[in-house]
């Protein structure tokens, strides 16, 4: 049997080992002309982590995963608000859970497959055709590939979503946010090394996520009712944030040194079906919870997993494999997509009092007894 996935993504690149393990080819092909490195911070747990392990790669993740020191929430001005140390953010994480950058996330798993199976960078999918046999794809570099399944991981923007399921208004649902990330060359001297610095003021939350190894990651998201996905972010980011002091002007001027910028629209993907015939969407392509769930990293590994485990359970009948599968993973999906519409609520809330009761739970649990209540609650279950 053999797979076409759109996508060198975290998606991807589990769906190309999980299919592997059960005996399947693999073409990925991806629009960017090299893998991207990368991204910011994510809490890798959940089925994710369950995933992981039965896929061999959880103790490769530990090893590059990290742990902040110290998680500080400042004012504008610089001055502290609250202190979050290693053990508080250790309890509210749990012990079947890592932090890892996205980027070493993804270079793992590419280490995994790169040497079992197809890679072709600067290459998309421009037509795709099926019947009862099997997916065509028609490629940008003019060949045409034959597969028993398409697999359209190719994120929130997805051209396999738009080719087989429609225009993507369809299906995005904007989250009035707008999200930049990028890696710093050098840590602002008012950040100590291993700690990690937020502020969020008036709809506007930035950080700095030290993300082990003297890597440090730029984060910015704000509320908007005009997103600007296209626009520049060395010229939108210091017109939203202009007026805050702290590290923020050197920060933006980092912005300059840096290979990429990630910069778009926190949106979530709603689809009745993730889907047709011989082509399935999945990760963000899919279902996209947003970071606001934080979950994303996590749901496409475990999907992934999930995917080739109902490939192997129904061998030759693909339609049944991908109902069984959908089946069995959109309930956590839909928790996931709810939990992120709700957040959107009280993330970098606009008026003072609303921040200050969004920010009193992590407040609280700096506190030794509800630290250990969190931890029998939320952990030990």
């Amino acid at each position: 049997m053999r797979a076409i996935i759109v996508g060198a993504g975290i998606a991807g690149l589990a769906a190309a080992l999980r299919l592997r393990q059960i005996g399947w080819d693999t073409l990925i092909v991806e629009r960017a002309p090299a893998r991207r490195g990368g991204g910011y911070a994510v809490t890798f747990g959940g089925i994710g982590y369950d995933a992981a392990e039965r896929m061999g790669i959880l103790d490769a993740l530990r090893r590059r995963s990290f742990v902040t020191e110290e998680l500080v929430y400042h004012k504008p001005d610089g001055s502290r608000r609250f202190a979050l140390d290693r053990d508080t953010i250790v309890a509210t994480t749990g012990p079947r859970s890592i932090t890892i950058l996205r980027g070493d996330l993804e270079a793992i798993l590419f280490e995994q497959v790169h040497d079992h199976g197809e890679i072709r960078f600067a290459t998309t999918v421009t037509a795709i055709d099926q019947d009862g046999d099997a997916v065509h794809a028609t490629l940008s570099d003019g060949r045409v590939e034959r597969a028993d399944l398409l697999i359209g991981a190719d994120g929130l923007h997805s051209a396999t979503r738009a080719l087989v399921f429609g225009p993507e208004e369809d299906y995005l649902l904007d989250l009035d946010h707008q999200v930049a990330v990028y890696m710093l060359d050098q840590r602002p001297a008012a950040i100590a090394p291993g700690t990690t610095g937020t502020l969020s003021s008036g709809g506007r939350t930035m950080a700095v996520i030290s993300v082990g190894d003297g890597r440090n990651v730029a984060f910015f998201g704000y509320r908007t009712d005009r997103a600007t996905p296209s626009q520049d972010p060395r010229t939108v980011l210091p017109e939203v944030y202009g007026d805050i002091g702290w590290v923020v002007p050197e920060v933006l001027a980092g912005m300059d040194r840096t290979d990429s910028v990630y910069f778009d629209s926190i949106s979530q993907v709603v689809a009745k079906q993730w889907s047709r015939g011989r082509v399935v969407l999945l990760g963000d392509a899919a279902w996209c919870v947003t970071l606001f769930a934080g979950y994303g990293s996590a749901l496409a590994v475990g999907g992934a997993d999930l995917l080739g485990t109902a490939l192997a359970d129904h061998p030759g009948d693909i339609g049944a494999a991908l109902n069984a599968w959908e089946s069995a993973l959109r309930p956590e999906v839909d928790k996931k997509q709810k939990l992120g519409r709700r957040v959107k609520g009280v993330y970098a809330p606009a008026n003072p009092l609303l921040l200050w009761l969004s920010l009193l739970p992590l407040r609280l649990a700096t506190l030794g007894p509800v630290r250990r209540y969190m931890t029998r609650r939320f952990i030990k279950g």
